[in-house]
């Protein structure tokens, strides 16, 4: 173990399950209950599956991290890659290839320093896990978010891997750059899709579009911090807006989601943004925006029957400023109600995922963040 993790306020907590029952749940009106699978995790962001009860989980400083199914914390992997952890930044998604029990091969993306740490972008690489699950290897950058600028803020950073093993990455605007957003000779406020080896599927939409850059899937967005796929194989995204105007989206190919042309938020401090629309013709409307703002981060579809029947095909959002859970009841693809759940969990829900045995995870950012297992009350 770390030694870091030895004393306050990186200290580990290696409680196995019978001692969870007893002294980390927390129940919510005979709904869910959370258990603490591990804590001491300095702001945790993403947490993937590997096998056998196995998980990784990435801190933003810059580690990587085995959690064994008995609750043990790993040293931190070998081999990866420089991080620029400031502000926002640093080692953020994690996704598993969908054939990693053969291939052994993850995706992550993270804040990219460029020359002379002047500037940063967000990058997405590929790697294998090593046999003995204690470093990365074959470590490949894939996709490099261009032109990179100087600023802390609006990463994005979110992977969903499509059934074709194409690869959808939300990028922020970077903050500064929001006009950007709504041009296409720039990956600032975008989705991308590539291969896995980084090249660009010959039917993205702006393939073969005079100054248009080829990986671009969707734009108009300012700062996505969720992306799965849904059911029926499409991408949803949340992203957040500014004051208000936080959105889930489904995220279509060669869609404009309007940013900063139409927002439902408002200036920091208030004050409207540009002309303080909230709609165009052109400009996709949301399906669902929080105003004001929760600052949505992680989502998950819920397929397991682990918590019963009206939960399954609900969409799981956390939320970073009001610290709770938010489960989505959709009916025909749009959002008919939500529940808020784990009201008093006081701690920001960065990321949500389900796992194989059909248990909802979450992972709270924190200098002493925790992997939550979301169990039924009952």
């Amino acid at each position: 173990m770390p030694m870091h993790y030895r004393s306050a306020p990186f200290r580990l907590l290696m409680i196995s399950t019978l001692g969870l029952l007893a002294c980390a749940t927390q129940a919510l009106a005979g709904t869910v209950r959370t258990e603490v699978v591990v804590s001491g995790l300095q702001n945790p962001w993403a947490v993937a599956f590997i096998g056998e009860g196995r998980m990784l989980v990435t801190e933003r400083p810059g580690r990587m991290r085995v959690v064994e199914a008995d609750g043990k914390v790993g040293e931190p992997l070998a081999g990866v890659p420089e991080v620029d952890a400031v502000g926002q930044g640093g080692l953020l998604d994690l996704v598993t290839d969908r054939d990693f029990a053969r291939n052994r091969t993850l995706y992550f993306c993270f804040a990219e320093p460029g020359m002379m740490g002047m500037r940063n972008s967000t990058a997405m690489a590929s790697a294998r896990l090593s046999a003995d699950a204690r470093s990365l290897e074959s470590v490949k950058v894939i996709f490099s978010q261009q032109p990179k600028v100087s600023s802390r803020l609006h990463f994005g950073c979110r992977i969903a891997q499509a059934a074709d093993g194409s690869l959808f990455l939300a990028l922020g605007d970077r903050f500064q750059r929001m006009a950007d957003a709504q041009t296409l000779d720039n990956h600032h406020g975008k989705v991308v899709r590539v291969r896995p080896d980084g090249s660009v599927p010959s039917d993205n939409p702006f393939v073969g579009r005079e100054g248009a850059l080829p990986e671009i899937w969707s734009l108009g967005h300012r700062n996505l911090q969720g992306a799965t796929l849904g059911p029926d194989g499409r991408l949803w995204t949340i992203e957040h807006g500014p004051q208000g105007g936080d959105e889930l989206n489904r995220t279509d190919a060669g869609k404009n989601y309007g940013w900063p042309v139409i927002t439902y938020g408002e200036n920091y401090g208030g004050g409207k943004i540009g002309a303080g629309i909230t709609a165009q013709d052109g400009m996709e409307q949301p399906l669902l925006h929080w105003t004001p703002s929760i600052a949505p981060s992680g989502m998950a579809f819920v397929t397991s029957a682990r918590y019963g029947a009206d939960w399954q095909g609900s969409l799981l959002v956390g939320s970073l400023k009001f610290r709770y859970l938010a489960r989505l009841v959709l009916e025909d693809g749009k959002v008919v109600r939500e529940e808020k759940l784990l009201p008093d969990l006081g701690q920001r829900v960065r990321d949500v995922r389900e796992g194989p045995d059909g248990y909802v995870y979450l992972v709270t950012d924190d200098r002493n963040g925790q992997l939550l297992r979301l169990r039924p009350a009952d």
